[in-house]
């Protein structure tokens, strides 16, 4: 069964932390539960602005998964 390695999934919590701390910083007059759904799509907007358009990256060096 394939698995991400340990640097994909490196790569994933920092995504994921930049942008709830990016959320934090936007709004650092409230406390900001850990919500992975809001996180999500915020990440799936920054990557059709990164990967889609701008093309700065590939998608799975943006965010690491595997393809079911």
């Amino acid at each position: 069964m394939a698995q991400l390695t340990k640097k994909q999934i490196k790569r994933q919590d920092f995504v994921d932390n930049e942008i709830f701390e990016l959320i934090q910083r936007l709004m650092p007059s409230v406390k900001i539960k850990w919500d992975i759904e809001m996180i999500g799509n915020i990440r799936d907007s920054m990557r059709i602005q990164i990967v889609d358009k701008q093309k700065l990256t590939s998608e799975t060096k943006f965010y690491p998964y595997l393809k079911i």
